[in-house]
């Protein structure tokens, strides 16, 4: 099996299909953005495994507000308090305005809520999170969350797509320089063409979807395997 693409590679490669010249100004000038395109849409359709992290903060007593960075998180998936890491149940904000109003009853949290955000006085904007009950002490929370992986650049020569998934990125990226070179509809510039760029990245998307959640043991009956054509019942 042939290893995925370097920086370098990508570059000639997209340069190739395109029919430009690797130099050519205006090409340089997109390819920032056309590999922002290719790699946000492939992480907003597949949400890596290899994206998720987690993150440790203080929720001070007093307050039942806790503020963490927008970047530290593209999405959140569970909290946990204290040094035992108890879970914290997601709820509507309503119920904690409801419920944990004051800070009378103050114990451990048991639920929490997403509040948005505030800009902060240094211009970077910050999710709230809200808890209830009210912290009787200072406790660490921690987060895991999904976020967004450094990108291919002549900086960070290869990352996770770029080398696990370069066939996919290949095809969203044409789907965006066609776009640029006004040219969507290669299937009505080409009749004998078999499919679009677009046609042909959700093919290779549903693949990969399956790879993504096997990996987090999401797929048939909460396994690991792949979906068997075949087995009936399924497992579970």
């Amino acid at each position: 099996m042939t290893t995925g693409l370097t920086y370098s590679q990508y570059v000639t490669q997209i340069a190739t299909m395109a029919v430009v010249p690797e130099t050519d100004p205006n090409y340089i000038a997109i390819l920032p953005q056309m590999i922002t395109y290719a790699e946000n849409r492939m992480c907003r359709d597949l949400d890596f495994l290899s994206t998720q992290v987690s993150r440790t903060y203080t929720l001070t007593s007093g307050t039942n507000q806790l503020a963490i960075p927008t970047g530290d998180f593209v999405t959140t998936q569970t909290i946990t308090v204290g040094p035992s890491n108890t879970p914290v149940l997601p709820v509507s904000k309503t119920f904690i305005q409801n419920v944990y109003s004051t800070n009378t009853g103050a114990a451990l949290p048991q639920y929490f809520a997403m509040y948005g955000g505030d800009l902060t006085t240094t211009g970077n904007t910050s999710s709230n999170i809200v808890f209830g009950p009210w912290p009787d002490s200072n406790y660490t929370i921690t987060v895991t969350g999904t976020t967004r992986p450094a990108s291919l650049s002549a900086t960070n020569t290869t990352t996770f797509i770029s080398t696990y998934l370069p066939d996919v990125m290949i095809m969203a990226s044409m789907i965006y320089i066609s776009a640029y070179q006004r040219n969507f509809g290669r299937q009505s510039d080409d009749p004998a063409m078999a499919q679009s760029y677009e046609g042909q990245y959700n093919a290779l998307l549903k693949s990969a979807l399956v790879e993504e959640v096997r990996k987090k043991y999401e797929a048939a009956a909460w396994t690991s395997y792949s979906p068997s054509p075949v087995a009936t019942p399924t497992r579970g």
